[in-house]
Parts: structure tokens; sequence; C-alpha cells
């Protein structure tokens, strides 16, 4: 009687370790996703927020004389937003499908033993994580000798390939059985069949977790459109969104150097700038956002088996 009294209320008192152990999980784990969330209700608030408002009180996580001036800005030109979309949407899915395809092939090489040379080719890809060439030998090698000037390659070969991901596909690769990589063999598969027929079905959570990266880093980039992308219809989003920002501040400081109170110099004293940011961020960041919930099971997933194997 004594012991089964004692083993309950030792199982009560587990419940109760566990019920508040779970409690503080939530809630810490509540607060930081809540603290998280904050600045992005605040780029929100801010851009539908008058530019005098932000100029005198800050940004506040609720609008302050609310408009719609910022987002009137950006959407001046329909037509030209909708276009960059375009390429950027274009850019985004050809490079993840290529990408992905192309890290895929490279890690399941790397990760066979039958590869002699697999230590002498990883060593390759790393030591280019440590070394190249520099900016200048890259920008005369992409123009002059591969003439990629105002031609898409130039956004897509410059991240078509990462050895961070590559690392996280051969560590996931190497996470499968050789039993059912040797038994497809035997059922008369080549390489490249064993790969694609019984390899990559398995990859789902890495395959997510990386192409997660590729597309992001695709959507994100405005950098390499700087430099090769001339012509105004080839322009991404982010580059074209990046140019009116600065249209917009230049124009003001070239009025604001002439000086004077001319109607004109009020008028451009008087366009949106911080507003006109925080409406740029939402409309970049909400597309590429939805993203997120589809690839979020497997993406935890590939990035845990990632980070202990890697």
């Amino acid at each position: 009687m004594n012991e089964n009294t004692t083993a309950r209320a030792k199982r009560i008192k587990r419940g109760l370790d566990s019920r508040v152990l779970a409690f503080l999980s939530y809630f810490i784990n509540g607060v930081v996703a809540l603290f998280c969330l904050v600045p992005f209700i605040m780029v929100i608030s801010a851009s539908f927020s008058s530019e005098e408002a932000i100029k005198l009180n800050g940004f506040s996580l609720l609008p302050q004389n609310f408009t719609l001036e910022a987002y009137s800005t950006v959407f001046k030109e329909p037509s030209v937003i909708l276009r960059a979309y375009g390429v950027t949407i274009f850019l985004t899915i050809f490079g993840t499908v290529a990408g992905l395809f192309l890290q895929t092939m490279t890690a399941y090489v790397l990760s066979r033993k039958e590869f002699e040379w697999r230590n002498k080719f990883s060593f390759f890809f790393y030591f280019t994580t440590l070394f190249n060439g520099g900016l200048v030998p890259y920008f005369v090698l992409m123009t002059r000798y591969l003439g990629l000037k105002d031609n898409y390659l130039a956004l897509v070969l410059p991240l078509l390939f990462s050895v961070y991901n590559l690392l996280i596909m051969k560590s996931y690769i190497m996470g499968i059985p050789e039993s059912l990589i040797d038994a497809a063999k035997i059922d008369g598969c080549g390489e490249f069949g064993t790969m694609v027929k019984v390899v990559m079905p398995l990859l789902k959570p890495a395959m997510a977790t990386v192409g997660l990266f590729i597309a992001l880093a695709y959507w994100n980039d405005w950098y390499n459109a700087m430099l090769y992308i001339g012509k105004d219809e080839m322009q991404p989003l982010q580059y074209f969104l990046y140019e009116q920002v600065n249209n917009i501040e230049a124009y003001k400081r070239l009025v604001e150097s002439m000086g004077g109170g001319s109607t004109a110099a009020v008028s451009a004293m008087s366009m949106p700038t911080q507003s006109l940011k925080m409406a740029l961020t939402v409309v970049v960041t909400g597309p590429i956002i939805l993203l997120y919930p589809f690839v979020q099971r497997y993406f935890v997933q590939g990035i845990t088996i990632g980070a202990v194997k890697g």
C-alpha cells in the first residue's frame, strides 16, 4: 500500500514538473517569438505612416497619420513593378531548380567511396571558401571573356553553387544506408538512375532546406544586377527598388543643395523616403514569406541533420 502510494505520488510529481517545464518553454519561446515579430510589425506600421510623423516621433507599433503615399509611390508605374517581379520570379525558379540539381549531383558523387578523387575535389571546394580572385578579376572574367554583360546568366551563375549547401546535402546523403544503393545497382540501375530514383526521393528535408537557401539568395540578390545589368527592362525587383530609393534621396539632396523655397523644392522635400523604404521592404519580403509554411516541416529536419553531421 505504501509502495503504491509512493509510486503514485512520484507520477503526480513528474506530471506537475512536466507541465511546469512545458509552460516555461512555451512562455519563453512565445516571448522570443514576439520580440522577433515586433520589428516586422514596426516596418508594416511605418509603411502606412506619414513621413513627417516618422521624423517627429520615430517608428511605432501603430501607424501614425495613416497614409498610402509610400505605396502609391512604389506602384506609380505598375507595369514596371510587375516586369521586375517577373524577372525575379523567373531567376528564382530557374536558379533554384538548376542549383538544387547541380548540388545534389555533386554531393552524391563526393559521398561515393568508389570515387577515388573525392577527397581532392572536396578540398578544392573547401579551398574556394577561403580564397578567391577578388572582385576586379571576377568582373573582367564575366564581362570581357564570358561576354555576360546584360545577360541573365550573369545573375544565375554566381549563385548557382554554394559549398555550404553542398556540405548539408553531402551530410544527408552519407546518412542513407549503403544497402539501398547496392540493391538499386543489383537491380540494374546506373549511377544516375540510382541518384534520381533512389537517393533523391529520400532527400526531401535536405532538398527543402537547400532549395530555400538558394531561392532566398536569388530573391534578395541586387548586387550582381548592379554590376552586370545596365538595361532597365532586365532589372530584377530588388535592384529596381534599390535604385528608386537612391534616386529619390539623390533628388532631395540636389534640391536641398540648390536652396530656395520654390514649389518644386517644397514638393521634393515632402517626398517619402523612410516610409518608402518600409513599403519597399513589405513589397519585397511579402511573396517569399509565403514560401516558408510549405517547407517548414522539412526545413527544421534538414537543418538539424546538417548541423549534427556537418
